[in-house]
């Protein structure tokens, strides 16, 4: 019996390679982009837009070469940024829902936080705020007894 999947094995071939080579192309992109060598670039090209600008006039079409050149640009970055957060994010989840899981005494309904509303969130924030605030105020007394502890040399 065929699963409920309707996708020809060829066609999720194809999808999981075209997925596989963006993310390969997206984390170079985003190594080689990110570097201090390509901001020099991106400044050098910048100046040379304006050095040029005399040349041309200072024309409209001067302007809309570096408008239009900008644009291109940042609208594919975001793609390229937002592949490499979102796989960088779900890696840090599962880290740490696998500490969470190996601590004994860690609450695992914890596990997969990112998945619950804003109001389950926001609860949990609150406990949390009044977890360290009872730890605020027993601080004192905690330096108290270590001080009447501790030997006197």
């Amino acid at each position: 019996m065929r699963p409920n999947n309707t996708e020809k094995p060829q066609e999720r071939d194809l999808f999981c390679r075209i997925r596989d080579s963006f993310r390969h192309f997206a984390r170079k992109a985003s190594a080689v982009l990110g570097s201090a060598w390509a901001f020099i670039g991106a400044l050098v090209i910048i100046g040379v837009w304006g050095l040029t600008g005399p040349m041309f006039h200072f024309s409209d079409t001067w302007q809309l070469i570096i408008n239009t050149g900008t644009t291109i640009v940042t609208f594919l970055m975001v793609f390229l940024i937002q592949n490499t957060q979102n796989r960088d994010a779900k890696a840090m989840h599962l880290k740490l829902d696998e500490l969470i899981r190996a601590v004994e005494g860690a609450r695992n309904r914890l596990v997969d936080l990112e998945k619950l509303s804003d109001e389950e969130l926001k609860q949990l924030e609150e406990q949390f705020t009044r977890l360290r605030n009872n730890a605020a105020q027993r601080t004192p007394e905690v330096e108290e007894i270590e001080e009447e502890v501790r030997p006197r040399a």
